[in-house]
Parts: structure tokens; C-alpha cells; sequence
């Protein structure tokens, strides 16, 4: 598989699992309709009708498409991973129980992990 090139700061978040600061996204509020898909893979990973504002700092959605995320227990096991299926590119977290919507799911992404593709 061909992998787009990457900034250091991209490098540093999807190969290293590093994270940007809260509120420096570009994707944190934003809200056209669209995919948003892999940095490294272009894998599509979330559609903009399951993004919601949560106030974290990063974007934040609900669901994935086609279950192209992955989840993996942290190594310390208080969060839990989120990469993409097809090239393992980390991506944020993932919470559960915090009723923020009917799914009562969060995946709290960082902006550097995605692409966005208009719709």
C-alpha cells in the first residue's frame, strides 16, 4: 500500500501516537458535510452526520464507516485506541458513557490524523 507523505507533526501524531494541543485543529469546528479520511491512507473513517461539537478540543464523532477503525486497549488501560484498519495510523480515543449523544460514544480524534472530502 502507497502512503501519502506526511509533515512531522502528521508523523509525530499518526506513527508516534502524539497529539495536537486541544482547540489547534482544523477539523475541531468544522462542520461541511463530507468524509473525513485517513492522513496517511486515505481510508474513509468518519462522515460528517456523525461528527458533534463536544467541547474537548478535537473533533469529536459518534460512529465510523464500515467499521474502518480499530480499537485497542492503552497500555496502561485507563483509554482505549483508535487506528485505521488498513495502515494502523493513530488517530485519538475512543469514550464510552458519557452521554453526549444517543450512541453514547466519543471518538475524540485529532485533526492531524484526517483528510476531509467534500460531499
Amino acid at each position: 500500500m502507497k502512503y501519502n507523505e506526511l509533515s512531522e507533526q502528521e508523523e509525530y501524531v499518526i506513527k508516534h501516537k502524539g497529539t495536537e494541543a486541544p482547540y489547534s485543529g482544523i477539523y475541531n469546528d468544522f462542520d461541511e458535510e463530507g468524509i473525513f479520511t485517513c492522513k496517511q491512507c486515505n481510508t474513509p473513517l468518519y462522515s460528517s452526520a456523525d461528527k458533534f461539537s463536544s467541547g474537548c478540543g478535537w473533533p469529536s464523532f459518534d460512529d465510523t464507516i464500515s467499521s474502518n477503525v480499530l480499537r485497542t486497549p492503552d497500555a496502561d488501560g485507563r483509554r482505549v485506541e483508535i487506528t485505521c484498519k488498513a495502515c494502523g495510523a493513530h488517530l485519538g480515543h475512543v469514550f464510552e458513557g458519557e452521554h453526549m449523544t444517543p450512541k453514547n460514544t466519543r471518538h475524540c480524534v485529532n485533526s492531524l490524523s484526517l483528510n476531509f472530502k467534500k460531499i
